[in-house]
Order: C-alpha cells, then sequence, then structure tokens
C-alpha cells in the first residue's frame, strides 16, 4: 500500500505541464508501476499458499522469489526492465525528474534491502551487469541531459543490484551516494536550466564556478578518484573480489567504462566549447541566477568524501 500512495502522489507532479508528452510519461509510470505492485501481491499470494503466511521476509519457494525480484526490479527501473524509465523522464521537468531518480527509489530499495537474504542471486547478479551495460550503451548517443541522466540512474542501479546479495549495507551506503551525486547534479542543471548539451556548452559563461563544479560532479558519478562515486565502486569491487568473482568484477569495471565517456563529453562539452571556440547554442541575455545553500553542500559532499575512507569502512 505503502508503494501505491509513493506512485499515486508523484502522477500530480507529472501532469502539473499541462503537455500531451508528460500525459504520456504519467500514464507509462502509472502502468509500469501498477504491474510491479500486481506481481509483488502475486508472489505474496503464491508464497502463502505454499507456506500459509502472508509475509515476504520469509519466502521457502523459487518462484514466489523470483517474482518479487523482477517485480522490485520493474519498479526501481534495472535492466532489462528499464525502458519505461528514459522515456518517462524525458516528459518531465527537471524538479520531477530530480524526485523520480532520487525520492521515488528509496521505497524499492528499502524492500529490497529486506528482502535481500532470499532473493535469486544468480538473477540478479544479471540484471546488474545487464544494468551497467545498458545504462553506459545507451547514454553514449543521447543529447537530452534527462535521458543520460535516466542512463546514469540505470548504470548506478546496477552497482547496488550487484551487491545486495552479499553486503545490504554496501548497497545502501551505494544508494546514499548515489543520492547525493544524482541530487546535486539535477539542481545545478535546474539552475543553469540546461535541458541538452548545446545549453550545457554555453554554462561556463553564465556561472564559472558553477559550472566548474559541475565538472567535479560529473567526474564522481563517473566515479574517477579521489571524488566519493570513486568509494561505492572500490569497495563493491573488493566484495565481489572476496568472495572468488573476479572476472565478473572485470566485467563490471570495464563497463563504468561507457558511463564514463558520456560523463567525459559533458565534461567537454561545458569547458571547451565557450568563446572564442564554437558553440550551437545562443547566449542568453540577463539570466537569473538562483543559487541555494543547498548546492554548495551537495557538491563538497561530491568531492570530499573520499578522505574520510578509513573512518567509514571502521
Amino acid at each position: 500500500m505503502g508503494l501505491e500512495i509513493n506512485t499515486l502522489a508523484i502522477i500530480p507532479l507529472m501532469t502539473k505541464m499541462h503537455h500531451p508528452r508528460a500525459t504520456e510519461s504519467a500514464t507509462k509510470y502509472f502502468l509500469t508501476q501498477a504491474t510491479a505492485s500486481a506481481l509483488i501481491l502475486f508472489s505474496t499470494a503464491m508464497n502463502a499458499w505454499i507456506t500459509g503466511e502472508w509475509t515476504i521476509m520469509n519466502m521457502a519457494s523459487y518462484m514466489p522469489t523470483t517474482i518479487l525480484t523482477v517485480a522490485l526490479t520493474i519498479k526501481l527501473g534495472v535492466a532489462p526492465f528499464h525502458l519505461w524509465l528514459p522515456d518517462v523522464m524525458q516528459g518531465l521537468n527537471m524538479l520531477t525528474c530530480l524526485i523520480l531518480s532520487t525520492w521515488q527509489k528509496l521505497a524499492p530499495m528499502a524492500l529490497l534491502i529486506l528482502t535481500s537474504h532470499q532473493l535469486n542471486t544468480n538473477l540478479l547478479i544479471m540484471m546488474a551487469l545487464a544494468s551497467t551495460i545498458v545504462g553506459g550503451w545507451g547514454g553514449l548517443n543521447q543529447t537530452q541531459m534527462r535521458k543520460i541522466m535516466a542512463y546514469s540512474s540505470i548504470a548506478h542501479l546496477g552497482w547496488m543490484v550487484l551487491v545486495i546479495s552479499f553486503a545490504p549495507n554496501l548497497a545502501l551506503f551505494n544508494l546514499f551516494v548515489y543520492l547525493m551525486l544524482t541530487s546535486s547534479m539535477f539542481m545545478m542543471l535546474m539552475t543553469l536550466n540546461s535541458t541538452n548539451v548545446n545549453k550545457l556548452s554555453i554554462s561556463w559563461l553564465k556561472t564559472p564556478t558553477l559550472a566548474a563544479s559541475m565538472m567535479v560532479t560529473l567526474m564522481a558519478l563517473g566515479g574517477l578518484p579521489p571524488t566519493s562515486g570513486f568509494l561505492p565502486k572500490w569497495l563493491i569491487l573488493q566484495e565481489m573480489t572476496k568472495h572468488h568473482l573476479t572476472a565478473l568484477s572485470a566485467v563490471m569495471a570495464v563497463s563504468a567504462l561507457l558511463s564514463l565517456f558520456f560523463y567525459l563529453r559533458l565534461s567537454y562539452a561545458i569547458s571547451m566549447t565557450s568563446p572564442p571556440n564554437m558553440s550551437n547554442s545562443n547566449l542568453t541575455w540577463r539570466g537569473e541566477k538562483k543559487l541555494t545553500f543547498t548546492i554548495p553542500i551537495l557538491i563538497t559532499l561530491s568531492a570530499m568524501m573520499m578522505p574520510i575512507t578509513p573512518t567509514l569502512l571502521n
């Protein structure tokens, strides 16, 4: 019931723009989430039929567990059930995209962490691998920032889903870092009013400090040291090697390079396409700069968490 309240609460925000694209996004989102909720109820009913208990914390059979795993990954947007996420986010404004990418992930991820001890580990590993590859590959040819952030979200979810069966606390830490970096990125995009790469290319002329901070956040999303984004990837790869999954760790590390490429492409658009170089976007005149105290705090956290790694590990 909590998941359904969460779904229904965001639909008015999605349709606030009164545009056919926003209505289409809200309809796609509702149908996807309703299907996932129906699968959760079906897995619970099947488990009650087998064991006599209505709880999802103790599922004894393989089939209800697999259905529950699929349902929760549909709600999150993990590959191969990711196709709704880029289309839905493209039809929304930046603020609603921020809510969809951060707050709406909390409830399904909490359920996934609570039931992590009984979920299908092999299925989760395959989905995680597919998510990191699809998230990196899908973002390569995109020019719209909302779709790029959607594929970035898919790739990050892959890392969380990978480690959730082995170390749920590490998945929770990865979720915290993801929420922090994604919130920071969306708030900067809202401040600069950048919805595509062309508009991003003139951001250095508007606010050089914010543009430089956005480059740092992009590097953190890509997982480059010494930013905060490197820390969860490093810990997850370390956990995988402890469980003798060296080949899987190598494939995950290589797939992260796909995402890093389009983050570097965005950094290039921010820093290397300002005059006297050519830009395809017109300059804004008397643009407003609405800066808040939240943005500097999030940027600082996204860049400065790496030095306190020993404290976090202990």
